[in-house]
């Protein structure tokens, strides 16, 4: 998929496949990718396995039908990450590329105290990220490999009733560009931001009546593999995302944040009305003060 030469050069950093390139051959990769039992990771690992990619997953529940061999491993642990890194680096014997992709969801409205819920996003999405890649830096250094993270839409567009999520996400963003300032000579880090898509993540939030159903626009799966292929293969990108939409979205929040703030907090009082969030304990805030709206 391309576009014209002509479209405004921020956005030539963000559309997916806007500039065509060589992608580098995917045989015999090594590539470690953590969450690998879940929606994203078994897609990514079975499409980068297909393409003739040695790949070692970590996952801290791994099934009898993964795709590639996925090692047992909590990355919330300190002690026992560096441990797993070490055996799958050393079964794939060296390691060309790391894709960050583990994470959660949940509910956590920014208006109530940090609980475990909150703890439990930032330690697996954020920290779990900084331990692993911590562990990868000197194979990924030595082979001049690349770092893929795994960011969200709303590391820049932030939702309501979801505040650990976003901000694990856009620190996760933050601990990229910090890590490409340290090791940029060597080594390629890429944030990749997927939207919404189906999958198993949303559905803690819906059980607490949280649900963001029409705050959002789904994205096929397969667009978020594809993009993510695209920064593991193609020509060195600083930040990607897997829509056209998501583009114009990335665009806008950066350098128009007012207008998705006026969006945002339009569909979310639309959501309210509609009783969208009547009987959530977690949303009681929120629905009084839409109430008390003049």
């Amino acid at each position: 998929m391309s576009t014209s030469r002509t479209s405004p050069g921020h956005l030539h950093g963000l559309l997916p496949g806007l500039l065509p390139g060589r992608r580098r051959d995917a045989r015999g990769l090594r590539v470690l990718i953590t969450g690998a039992s879940g929606t994203f990771g078994r897609a990514i690992s079975a499409r980068l396995a297909g393409l003739g990619a040695h790949v070692v997953g970590l996952d801290l529940a791994p099934r009898a039908d993964d795709p590639v061999e996925v090692l047992a491993c909590d990355i919330t642990d300190d002690a026992a990450v560096p441990d797993a890194v070490a055996a799958a680096v050393a079964k794939l014997g060296g390691l060309d590329l790391l894709i960050n992709n583990a994470g959660i969801g949940g509910p956590a409205p920014a208006e109530l105290p940090p609980g475990a819920e909150v703890r439990r996003q930032l330690d697996i999405n954020l920290l779990g990220a900084w331990r692993v890649t911590a562990a990868c830096v000197d194979a990924l250094v030595q082979s001049r490999g690349r770092v893929v993270m795994l960011s969200s839409r709303m590391a820049v567009m932030q939702l309501p009733l979801a505040a650990a999520y976003g901000a694990s996400k856009r620190a996760l963003v933050a601990y990229a560009d910090a890590l490409r300032l340290e090791i940029g000579t060597h080594v390629t880090v890429t944030c990749v931001y997927p939207s919404a898509v189906r999958s198993p993540i949303h559905d803690s939030t819906a059980d607490a009546g949280l649900s963001l159903e029409g705050m959002s626009s789904y994205e096929p799966l397969e667009g978020v593999v594809d993009a993510v292929l695209r920064a593991a293969l193609g020509r060195a990108r600083r930040d990607l995302a897997t829509t056209r939409r998501g583009a114009v979205e990335l665009f806008l929040a950066r350098h128009l944040p007012s207008v998705t703030d006026r969006i945002i907090a339009r569909t979310l009082s639309g959501r309210v009305r509609s009783g969208a969030f009547d009987g959530a304990e977690l949303a009681a805030g929120v629905v009084a003060r839409h109430a008390r709206k003049p």
